[in-house]
């Protein structure tokens, strides 16, 4: 039975296919290093147990140059653990007021437009587009994801699905289909970072919710894993648990679990602190442990 590890980007344009996987296969053995070197090395070993889903391409039509954020996946590679200056920004009073307002805008979502950050207008307006298949986009997007799964499937392989922000988003639904269009029987592993599926924004437009039942979610998660750094904004709501705790007492996932107190995202750009960038969650040796941990379970 082969391991492997899926990783599913958030949105934005990134760099070429090749380019982004290369930084991020980089970041993810750092972290798994830090937890399990043993585990690195074995992942290092068999280049095509990871495969990045590039699907921001097709949606964006554009690619992101490498060299604006290389010499800062150098510097985060290089860095042992959170700073005292980033520990104070992620839990700095105005993160914590940014976070009051997301939090009650998500409630009513009326005041979503009235919210003074740009990017997180700018990221309402992006996920609508994906939530509302216009012109086919959302089903082209979860294709590309679910092409290579199906194979995986059939072959009876090991699978972690890594769906960091929105991507944890077009893995659920993936799923989803796979489950209830497709009724594929197989099962996977699922690890969400920075996820925005706490939200109830997010939530009332995932495919299956307005099913009842065991119709309304993903049948194929085996054990599902949610981290969230601390000052993430894009994840306000960092647990998953308490609302799709349905999953559990159904037994269609045999566990959820939220991890979020004390982790640190310490990716920084010459904009400051980014608590999201997917590099700064796969560096982080509590992220590279569960990582490695299920690694070693199918060994």
């Amino acid at each position: 039975m082969t391991n492997r590890i899926i990783f599913v980007p958030g949105k934005n344009p990134k760099p070429p296919a090749e380019e982004h996987r290369r930084q991020l296969v980089r970041s993810l053995l750092r972290g798994v290093e830090r937890a399990d070197p043993a585990v690195a090395l074995e992942i290092e070993r068999k280049p095509d147990s990871f495969q990045c889903i590039s699907w921001n391409p097709l949606y964006y039509q554009s690619y992101k140059p490498l060299d604006e954020d290389l010499p800062w996946i150098e510097a985060l590679l290089k860095q042992v653990g959170p700073t005292q200056e980033d520990v104070q920004e992620a839990l700095s009073v105005r993160r914590r007021f940014a976070w009051v307002l997301y939090t009650v805008a998500d409630l009513f979502h009326f005041l979503i437009p009235l919210l003074p950050d740009p990017v997180v207008r700018a990221t309402i307006r992006e996920t609508a587009r994906y939530f509302s298949n216009d012109g086919g986009i959302g089903q082209q997007v979860r294709e590309l994801l679910k092409v290579p799964l199906r194979k995986m499937l059939e072959a009876g392989d090991r699978i972690l699905i890594i769906g960091h922000s929105m991507g944890s988003v077009i893995a659920y639904d993936s799923l989803w289909e796979l489950t209830h269009i497709e009724k594929n029987p197989g099962r996977i592993d699922l690890l969400s970072l920075g996820s925005p599926l706490g939200m109830r924004f997010t939530q009332q437009r995932l495919l299956g919710v307005r099913e009842k039942g065991t119709q309304r979610y993903p049948q194929n998660i085996r054990h599902w894993t949610n981290m969230t750094a601390q000052g993430d904004l894009t994840a306000p709501d960092p647990t998953v648990r308490d609302d799709f705790k349905a999953m559990l007492k159904l037994g269609v996932v045999e566990s959820i679990t939220d991890v979020n107190g004390g982790l640190f995202n310490y990716f920084r750009n010459e904009r400051g602190l980014n608590a999201h960038r997917s590099y700064g969650y796969l560096v982080n040796p509590r992220v590279g442990e569960v990582i490695a941990n299920w690694w070693k379970e199918g060994g």
